[in-house]
């Protein structure tokens, strides 16, 4: 197994590493911004400055220049009338004011005030270069916090791939044996960190699930050997018997029950074979099943148990139609479906009746309520009024069968009267 750094390790180091990366780009951008807006105010601050003093030196030369960004003037109390009259009334100090230019523009300035023994300074420093430089820095920071915004996206992806590249590898490895049906160890594909720790327990888990599939298998098998063989015993002994010159019409009734009843243990058998073991198989040599033939065979297996109840059986064949499936998984879900037709209905009829889309069951029973038809498919459930013994899992068993071979099996109330519909439609 290879040996690399801790996954948890990675991530750590991964994202301090981007985090100080991108903590210091962005540092380094910001400086960058502030220096460049800085060196081109001072720049245009310093060219528009000499050019004003040359010009005044061409139109004023016997005049002393003034500059232009910081400019000051005095007055005494007698000539303070000459100062601009928002100014005259301003106290010691820095004050805001916005006035116009010379260049006809409006201009915020600083303007210094000082009063002191009859005499006004005021010096006034034009500060619309620097809220110039305020918002073009402005500008500038939110255009880097979007272009590292975007890179850290982009960097994050590709850390976010790069680091669980292990997780997707190890996910796609199992999707792999789902498709393929078969497992292979994973943890010697993995490095010696926390994902190889889940595949190593994902090998352990497989190990032991293995290990109880292959029971469970042998289990089913042994009992379904060792329940045929009696059973075979029963069917050959009651054909025997049969065939007795001295047989009683009683007797010969009952050994058709015992023959009947031996039959359905063993497609019963069969079919929960079918079902431990989640396979799917159509009949011997490529023959179909004939569905009409079949619910007759259920309904007269099924004549001793409306033999004290004022009920009739009819089995109206619309459409003869056939099924790729074992005879025993069909008789056994249309023993299931019938018999339960038969035993809660108390008086009336039970009608199957079978189309090209499948059978139907239609009884005049007590009938079921719409939102418990689901509910009688489950493990364990049984229907209201239900007497005699049971365990609730005739339902649920025809639900796996039906799962397994892609038919849909379903129970609703009729709408015309009280009784229920079970419906079996072949896909």
């Amino acid at each position: 197994m290879r040996s690399r750094r801790k996954l948890r390790f990675r991530l750590v180091v991964s994202f301090a590493l981007f985090g100080f990366g991108l903590s210091a780009l962005f540092a380094f951008a910001a400086l960058n911004i502030r220096s460049r807006v800085e060196d081109q105010l001072v720049t245009a601050t310093l060219i528009d400055e000499v050019n004003n003093l040359n010009q005044q030196v061409h139109e004023h030369p016997d005049q002393q220049p003034r500059f232009g960004i910081v400019e000051a003037w005095t007055w005494s109390d007698r000539t303070i009338y000459k100062a601009p009259l928002a100014w005259q009334s301003l106290a010691n100090g820095v004050h805001d004011i916005s006035e116009k230019g010379a260049d006809g523009r409006l201009h915020r300035y600083k303007l210094a005030v000082e009063h002191k023994d009859g005499i006004y300074s005021f010096l006034r420093y034009d500060v619309s270069r620097d809220e110039l430089g305020k918002q073009q820095l402005l500008f500038s920071v939110i255009g880097a916090v979007f272009l590292f915004g975007l890179l850290s996206l982009a960097i994050g992806l590709w850390l976010s791939r790069k680091v669980l590249k292990p997780v997707s590898q190890l996910a796609q490895r199992l999707r792999e044996f789902r498709r393929l049906g078969k497992a292979e160890p994973l943890a010697p594909e993995f490095a010696d960190d926390e994902v190889g720790e889940l595949a190593q327990a994902l090998d352990d888990y497989a190990a032991r699930l293995t290990s109880m599939v292959e029971r469970d298998r042998e289990f089913n098998s042994d009992v379904s050997h060792e329940l045929r063989t009696p059973l075979a015993v029963i069917a050959s002994t009651t054909e025997l018997l049969q065939g007795s010159p001295d047989l009683t019409p009683k007797l010969a009734e009952r050994l058709k029950r015992i023959e009947r009843a031996s039959r359905q243990a063993t497609e019963l058998i069969e079919a929960l074979l079918l079902l431990s073991r989640a396979e799917r198989r159509g009949p011997t040599r490529g023959e179909t099943t004939d569905v009409a033939k079949v619910a007759g065979d259920v309904i007269e297996s099924q004549r001793p148990q409306i033999r004290d109840k004022p009920i009739a059986v009819y089995l109206d064949v619309r459409t003869p139609v056939s099924v790729n499936a074992p005879a025993s998984v069909l008789a056994v879900a249309l023993t299931n479906l019938i018999g339960n037709a038969i035993k809660y209905t108390l008086e009336g009829e039970v009608r199957v009746e079978v189309d090209a889309n499948g059978i139907e069951v239609i009884d005049t029973g007590p009938g079921i309520k719409p939102e418990d038809a689901e509910r009688l498919f489950q493990r364990g459930v049984r229907g209201e009024g239900a007497g005699g013994s049971g365990a609730g899992l005739g339902l649920a068993i025809v639900r796996r069968l039906c799962e397994l071979y892609g038919w849909q099996v379903a129970m609703r109330p009729r709408g015309d009267r009280n009784g229920a519909i079970a419906s079996l439609v072949f896909g």
